[in-house]
């Protein structure tokens, strides 16, 4: 009996975890709504590379959780499966290399996503939507 409740139990947990689908804004500019349609509420905008994870879907909108528990519905045409981060940190150092020996080209706050270019070891090679890249510590990003 035992076997089973920890078998259901595991099923539900996993099956939670794989439903859950992270995916990125690839519109330069995303309105995020407050349901499943344009005559929603726009809650507020996101800009490219902003992560989410969806919760369900609605034809063809998404409902969403981002970095900071907020949620709200995106349409699917401005959506798609790229790799990418955002700081979480108040003052984020963006370096030339990957570990703290290398130069710090730009600092940014927190709330700025990049798409993820490689990663090595604890260090992520970023690019953000006007160009500009570098190497983030893992621990400084969702």
């Amino acid at each position: 009996m035992k076997y089973i409740v920890a078998t259901i139990i595991f099923f539900i947990i996993f099956s939670g975890i794989a439903l859950a689908e992270r995916l990125t804004v690839t519109s330069s500019v995303a309105n995020i709504r407050s349901g499943p349609g344009t005559d929603y509420d726009i809650l507020w905008k996101v800009e490219k590379y902003y992560p989410i994870i969806v919760i369900k879907k609605s034809g063809p909108w998404y409902f969403f959780r981002d970095f900071e528990n907020d949620e709200g519905w995106v349409h699917k045409s401005l959506i798609n499966k790229i790799q990418s981060v955002i700081t979480n940190s108040v003052k984020c150092s963006i370096r030339s290399g990957p570990g703290l020996n290398y130069k710090i080209l730009f600092y940014v706050e927190k709330g700025i996503p990049f798409k993820v270019i490689k990663q090595k070891g604890k260090w992520i090679n970023i690019q953000h939507a006007d160009g500009d890249s570098g190497w983030i510590h893992q621990s400084l990003v969702w």
